[in-house]
């Protein structure tokens, strides 16, 4: 499995979880599991994300501006977690800044997959990304 396939991967396991949590209400069981989840998902693989994949990227010049924008947009999804944890999740303010955290994520995710994968493909070799698939598994398992 090389790095875009492993990246794919998660990217499925969020998208379901973001989606699943779209269909919870009020402050339930049900949605704190998975909004649990989603926060360690999603920390858990940008952390490791920025260790493998998008340092690779950034060590090279025409990988830059894209690794960059994508690290950008961790941040933005971080500090949105972090607001969520801090919002009663049975409040209306809860579930309309998740709905903003749930479009930014996806489009994060259809960006990487769709724009940033194309680039990286032309700058990183096919063994290099076969190595990089176990390096983020291992940073992953570091941060979870």
């Amino acid at each position: 499995m090389d790095i875009y396939a492993r990246l794919r991967e998660d990217h499925g396991k969020q998208r379901g979880l973001g989606a699943g949590l779209l269909e919870t209400s009020g402050d339930s069981a049900e949605r704190e599991r998975l909004f649990r989840l989603l926060k360690n998902e999603v920390q858990a693989h940008a952390a490791a994300e920025e260790q493998t994949f998008y340092a690779e990227l950034i060590a090279m010049s025409d990988g830059q501006e894209r690794a960059r924008h994508s690290i950008a947009e961790h941040k933005e999804a971080a500090d949105l977690l972090e607001e969520l944890s801090n919002i009663d999740m049975s409040s209306s303010a809860w579930i309309t800044r998740y709905r903003q955290l749930h479009e930014r994520l996806v489009h994060h995710l259809d960006e990487e997959e769709d724009e940033v994968f194309v680039r990286a493909r032309e700058l990183i070799s096919g063994g290099r990304a076969k190595a990089l698939a176990a390096e983020f598994d291992a940073r992953k398992r570091d941060e979870v």
